[in-house]
């Protein structure tokens, strides 16, 4: 009896799109517990306002232009670095999609 032929298939890795997007924070205030900052991806620029206080998150990006691509990135984001945040200082985080 042969042996029976081994097909590999091999699939091309698919590269998912990558932005990178550019955060600096303008005011920080534990008092009022808010983070003030802008940030950019691509061709977009926003301005944001991340309200953590008393248990109630709300993150405000304006301009509307493009928010729907950035918003839900960018609140992960503050969700995971908020603490670490200073005011005047950059920072960057990658959103899976091309801008």
């Amino acid at each position: 009896m042969l042996p029976q032929p081994i097909i590999a298939i091999v699939m091309a890795k698919r590269q998912l799109p990558e932005t990178t997007a550019r955060v600096r924070v303008t005011h920080h205030s534990w008092q009022f517990g808010k983070v003030v900052g802008e940030v950019s991806a691509g061709d977009f620029c926003w301005d944001f306002q991340w309200c953590c206080r008393e248990g109630n998150l709300e993150l405000i990006v304006e301009p509307a232009l493009g928010r729907a691509l950035i918003q839900d990135a960018l609140g992960r984001f503050l969700k995971q670095w908020d603490y670490q945040l200073e005011a005047g200082g950059d920072y960057e985080f990658t959103v899976r999609a091309k801008f």
